[in-house]
């Protein structure tokens, strides 16, 4: 996994609340056994019409947020299934870090498990960046090692909490197999007792 203390991104504003994986990347495209290529099916349903053609009406289509790498979304954001093809679909697209009032419990742990950072932040600064982001490029730079988000134009820094053991892992680009083999030589040391 690669590791990540800070990002700085142009942020995308999807509000809508309750978005549900199948929403994020639908079932006929979970065929796909490696964790790359889902990127071209986020938000399928959302993006594409029925002939594949993109649909001007859905935002992310728009050239402005071509290159956003941040997403803002309204509350139980990732709920229904437990995929994990929506967070790599979501870090395969581009986006890295994403900030919502709410997660589904399985959709965040996935999340932290491949490399997205996934921000829990009050609903009314969450409001505040998604109207922003609507009129404006928004940029922001998340810092997970001081655990802050500051807004590149006006310089308003805004703090978040942060689970300290997710926080680790992300900027040292851990994932669970890197972290037991930290162990590895009391590992081999426990297997050469015979026990």
């Amino acid at each position: 996994m690669e590791a990540i203390k800070q990002h700085e991104g142009l942020v995308y504003p999807l509000n809508r609340t309750n978005v549900d994986t199948d929403q994020i990347i639908p079932k006929q495209f979970l065929k796909r056994i490696e964790r790359t290529g889902f990127g071209q099916f986020v938000f399928y349903h959302w993006r594409f019409d029925d002939d594949g053609n993109k649909r001007s009406d859905f935002s992310l289509n728009k050239p402005e947020y071509q290159d956003a790498s941040i997403l803002i979304t309204g509350e139980n954001f990732g709920c229904g299934s437990s995929r994990e093809h929506a967070p790599w679909a979501l870090l395969d697209y581009g986006f890295r870090v994403i900030i919502a009032p709410s997660f589904a419990d399985i959709f965040y742990n996935n999340a932290l498990k491949n490399g997205i950072i996934p921000i829990k932040m009050e609903e009314a600064q969450v409001n505040k960046w998604m109207q922003q982001a609507e009129k404006i490029k928004l940029v922001l730079r998340v810092d997970l090692e001081n655990q802050c988000i500051t807004d590149t134009d006006s310089k308003e820094k805004v703090y978040f909490d942060f689970p300290a053991y997710h926080k680790e892992k992300l900027m040292n680009g851990w994932d669970e197999i890197a972290l037991t083999l930290q162990h590895e030589d009391k590992i081999t040391a426990f297997e050469n007792t015979g026990a």
